[in-house]
C-alpha cells in the first residue's frame, strides 16, 4: 500500500525505508473453482475435488447458495502439497455445499462497525486493530473476515451500505495522534471513553503477509513514529505458505529493530491443525524425531527457528476449534506441545463466530470447552496456556468452565451449568472479568443457545445495550 501525500515520513523512517527490499515469491495460487471445473489445474490437483462435487458446487453458482459467492476459493500449492493426504486440511480450503444449507449470521461479526471511528480501524478494545489487506494466499472457508474477504456490502452505523474498506496510514497516524493528545491533555484517560492511550495495534486484515516487505515496512515505521508501543501482524502465512518468511523479511525486521528498538514485535500465528506443519511418512504417520518431538516440514520449521533467534519477536498462535477439522483433542494435544516446543505460545482457542453460514462450522460451545480440556491432558503447565474464547460485541469471553453436576435449588442448573468470565471489554474494560452463568444446553453454537436459561449476569451478556456508534459522543470526540 503506497504512503499517501499527506503522510511525510521522518528523517529516521525514511531511512530505515530506504534499505528494506521486497522478495519474490512462487505461491503457485489456484484462485476460484473455474480451473477444477474445466479440468486445467495442474494434473496432480484433478481429483482434489471429486466429479460429484464439482458437479454439486456448479450446480449452486449464480444461486443463492452460491459457495464462491458466500467465501471465495483460494489455494497455495504449498497447501495443497498439506492437504492432498490430509482429510481436515482438505475441509479447510475445499468449499462445499453445506456452507449455504444455512446462511443464518451477522453481516458484520462482533459489530465492529460500531467501534470504527476511521475506515480499516477498529477501536473497541484497549488495542487498535487495521485491516491492511482483503485478502489472504488462500482462504480458509470458516473465515471470520468473510465479509472483507467476499467484499460484502454492509449496513453502516449511519445507514448507508458499503464494504468495509482499508486502513491509510496518514488517516491511522492521524487518529493515533489525536486520541493520546486527548488522553494526555486529561490526566490519563479519555474524557468520553475512559480509556489510556493507544499502545498496540494489531495488523490484520486479510492477512498482511501477503503485502511486499516495503509495505510492511511502511506501517510498521508510521505506527512507531506515531508513538506505538506494541505491533502486532496476524498472519496464516506459515501455513499456506512459509517460504514467504525469507531472508529479505527477516532483514526487514532486524533493520526496524535497529531503528526503534523500544517498539516490540509479536506475530499472531495461525495454525488450525498440526497436518499444517508436520511432516508425516507414507503410513500418514508423524515422524519422531531423533533429538525428541515430531519432524517439521522444513520450510515451516525454518521459519519458527528465524523468528526464535530473535528474542524481541514474540510469536503466539490463535485458533478456533471448527467442525471436521480440529474438533479433536488428540490433535490439538499434539499441536500445542509440537508450537511451544519451537518457540511458539498458545494464546488462545475460539469458538466459532456468527459469520454467515457459521451452522455449518460451529461445535457447540460445551463440546468445544470439553475438547480443549481434553486436549490439554498430558500436557506441562506452560503448553496449556490457551484459554477458550468466545467473541461477544461486548468483548471475547472466555468459556471459564462447565459443570456435570446440578445445582439443586438453582432454576436453570438442573444439568449443569456454564461459567463465562468477560476477559476483554469494549472501551475501557470496565466490564473486565466479571461473570455469566447460564444452564447448559448441550446444543448451543452462539450466546443465543442459551437466551432462556440465563441464571447470573453479572457481566451483562444478555442485557439490551445502545452500542456506541460513530455517531456518539463516546467516538465522536475521538
Amino acid at each position: 500500500m503506497a504512503l499517501k501525500p499527506s503522510y511525510t515520513p521522518s528523517e529516521k523512517e525514511s531511512a530505515f525505508l530506504a534499505i528494506v527490499q521486497n522478495g519474490k515469491y512462487e505461491r503457485d495460487i489456484i484462485t476460484g473453482l473455474k480451473k477444477f471445473y474445466d479440468g486445467s489445474v495442474p494434473q496432480d490437483m484433478n481429483g482434489f475435488y471429486t466429479k460429484d462435487e464439482l458437479e454439486t458446487i456448479k450446480a449452486l453458482d449464480g444461486t443463492r447458495e452460491d459457495l464462491q459467492a458466500r467465501m471465495p476459493v483460494k489455494i497455495t500449492r504449498h497447501y495443497f502439497e498439506r492437504a492432498r493426504n490430509s482429510k481436515p486440511l482438505q475441509m479447510l480450503v475445499k468449499a462445499s455445499p453445506k456452507e449455504t444449507f444455512d446462511l443464518e449470521g451477522a453481516e458484520d461479526p462482533g459489530k465492529q462497525m460500531s467501534y470504527s471511528p476511521v475506515e480499516g480501524l477498529i477501536h473497541k478494545y484497549e488495542l487498535g486493530l487495521i485491516y491492511v489487506a482483503a485478502t489472504c494466499s488462500a482462504h480458509c472457508r470458516f473465515c471470520y473476515r468473510e465479509e472483507l474477504i467476499a467484499r460484502k456490502e454492509i449496513t453502516r452505523e449511519d445507514g448507508t451500505v458499503a464494504a468495509k474498506g482499508l486502513a491509510q496510514i496518514h488517516e491511522i497516524v492521524a487518529y493515533i495522534k489525536r486520541h493520546n493528545q486527548i488522553v494526555d491533555a486529561n490526566g490519563g484517560r479519555h474524557p468520553e471513553t475512559n480509556r489510556e492511550r493507544l499502545r498496540e495495534i494489531l495488523m490484520s486484515g486479510g492477512d498482511p503477509m501477503v503485502l511486499g516487505n516495503k509495505n510492511i515496512a511502511q506501517w510498521l515505521g508510521a505506527l512507531a513514529e506515531a508513538g506505538i508501543e506494541n505491533i502486532r501482524i496476524g498472519t496464516k502465512e506459515m501455513a499456506f505458505h512459509p517460504k514467504r518468511f525469507d531472508e529479505t523479511f527477516f532483514e526487514m525486521l532486524d533493520a526496524f529493530h535497529d531503528v526503534y528498538p523500544r517498539t516490540n514485535l509479536r506475530m499472531m500465528v495461525h495454525f488450525n491443525h498440526p497436518d499444517e506443519f508436520l511432516a508425516k511418512d507414507l503410513d500418514g504417520n508423524y515422524i519422531p524425531h531423533p533429538q525428541g518431538g515430531l519432524t517439521w516440514v522444513p520450510e515451516t520449521l525454518e521459519a519458527a527457528q528465524q523468528f526464535r533467534k530473535r528474542p524481541w519477536i514474540n510469536v503466539d498462535n490463535q485458533s478456533p476449534i471448527i467442525k471436521d477439522i480440529n474438533d479433536d483433542p488428540d490433535a490439538l494435544r499434539i499441536m500445542q506441545r509440537e508450537l511451544k516446543r519451537n518457540g511458539i505460545e498458545n494464546h488462545y482457542f475460539f469458538c466459532g463466530r456468527d459469520i454467515i453460514g457459521h451452522k455449518a462450522f460451529n461445535v457447540p460451545i460445551e463440546r468445544a470447552w470439553e475438547i480443549l480440556n481434553e486436549s490439554q491432558k498430558g500436557l506441562s503447565g506452560v503448553e496449556t496456556h490457551a484459554r477458550l474464547s468466545i467473541t461477544h460485541y461486548k468483548g471475547k469471553t472466555e468459556v471459564a468452565a462447565v459443570t456435570n453436576t446440578p445445582f439443586p435449588g438453582v432454576k436453570g442448573g438442573e444439568n449443569g451449568v456454564v461459567i463465562l468470565k468477560l476477559l476483554r471489554s469494549a472501551a475501557d474494560a470496565s466490564d473486565r472479568c466479571k461473570v455469566t452463568i447460564v444452564g447448559r444446553n448441550p446444543n448451543a453454537i452462539w450466546f443465543s443457545g442459551y437466551d432462556d436459561r440465563v441464571i447470573l449476569d453479572e457481566a451483562e451478556l444478555y442485557a439490551i445495550y445502545d452500542i456506541p456508534t460513530l455517531s456518539s459522543p463516546r467516538l465522536a470526540a475521538e
